[in-house]
């Protein structure tokens, strides 16, 4: 079945996540990425304390799946015209690299432009192409805490508190991702290339409109409010079930709460004046939490996950990494042939997040070592020169 990037082609200078994870989403829907890496290889292939497999990290298996690699030392005059012939039959250039160092390497967008009219270039850096902060290195965790993010979880009072996963790289590959579909798009309409500057506090700040905008529209900051929902309402929160485990309910509708009261037998909150609206609700924050608290000490996790989702109540148990994999749909998940891997069975990785009716998202083919495909690669090139 053709995915609907079959025959788009991305010459990928990127390393790390943020650029990579990019790629991954293009090849998932079926573009062919061929990896440009230096000679020592992507940062990101030994990667953490984890890893199984010299050059296969967990981290850069999650966003390398499909691909093509060789390796060049741009610097080296004839690595580099290898580069730039890959660069003027591809349909996408993307980059991560700091501010003004592509340039320097010899590919700025003026300069590919010229090798390649139509192409679509893709600058991913921690601050923007311009401005006074350019300059400023920028990995997930910093770009967490300039951004904001990391005074967002807690409650009042607490250390500044980090996401527990790169979400920054990841929402900003997204982001490219995003990006670079549109411009391909607008080409096919236009005939003409174009120029993208995704920045990482950009991205960032724009996942996070629902906390931004708040404060841009009526100068108002969001308050840090812990495990309570963004309602702030004592039915939108964390709870702890009769097994010690928790439950997170989203409770946040005048519907929903009447199903609740009804469900836990509590009917005399409906004409209870404390508990008339979701302001009074609000206002009476403590009173409410404390009686949800004992009630939902009564059973354990799963009975409230299920009693109240089978309810049509917003509920759910609060799980680890490892056990939320169980929900996935069977589409949501590839098993990619790395033969080599200590398992010696294949290795699963997440999908593109969406299922599509024709033109699936996914592969099966495993990361590629350090210029596995240079041969490959040289052929093709020789072959239409």
């Amino acid at each position: 079945m053709k995915q609907p990037l079959a025959g788009i082609r991305v010459a990928d200078f990127s390393h790390v996540m943020a650029g990579p994870f990019a790629s991954h989403l293009l090849r998932l829907m079926g573009a062919e990425v061929i990896k440009i890496e230096a000679k020592r290889g992507d940062q990101f292939r030994n990667y953490g304390s984890n890893r199984a497999l010299d050059g296969m990290s967990p981290a850069f298996i999650a966003a390398n799946v499909g691909k093509k690699s060789i390796a060049l030392d741009l610097k080296d005059p004839e690595e580099k015209e290898i580069a730039r012939k890959i660069v003027s039959r591809s349909d996408v250039l993307l980059e991560n690299f700091r501010p003004g160092v592509i340039g320097r390497l010899g590919f700025a967008y003026e300069e590919v432009q010229k090798l390649n009219p139509g192409i679509i270039f893709c600058s991913v850096s921690g601050y923007g192409q311009e401005g006074p902060y350019r300059d400023w290195p920028a990995i997930d965790n910093i770009v967490q805490a300039t951004s904001g993010m990391m005074m967002l979880s807690g409650a009042e009072g607490d250390p500044p508190i980090r996401v527990g996963f790169p979400i920054v790289d990841t929402l900003t590959g997204q982001t490219a991702a995003t990006a670079i579909l549109g411009a391909l798009f607008q080409r096919s309409q236009t005939g003409e290339g174009a120029y993208i500057d995704v920045s990482m506090i950009d991205a960032s700040l724009a996942f996070m409109t629902s906390a931004l905008t708040p404060f841009l529209a009526t100068g108002s900051t969001l308050k840090r409010l812990g495990n309570t929902g963004y309602s702030e309402l004592p039915t939108a929160g964390v709870f702890e079930a009769q097994d010690g485990r928790h439950i997170s309910l989203g409770v946040v509708q005048d519907n929903q709460f009447m199903a609740l009261a009804k469900l836990v037998g509590r009917e005399d909150w409906l004409t209870d004046p404390r508990y008339a609206t979701a302001d009074e609700r609000r206002a009476n924050f403590t009173a409410m939490h404390q009686e949800l608290c004992e009630i939902f000490l009564t059973e354990d996790s799963a009975f409230w996950e299920r009693t109240l989702s089978n309810a049509g109540i917003p509920c759910g148990k609060i799980r680890l990494v490892e056990e939320a994999a169980d929900l996935c749909s069977e589409k949501a998940l590839l098993d990619i042939d790395l033969a080599d891997y200590p398992t010696g069975e294949n290795v699963r990785v997440p999908n593109a997040g969406f299922t599509m009716s024709p033109g699936q998202p996914g592969t099966t083919e495993a990361p590629p070592k350090i210029d596995e495909n240079r041969e490959e690669i040289l052929e093709w090139l020789n072959s239409e020169s």
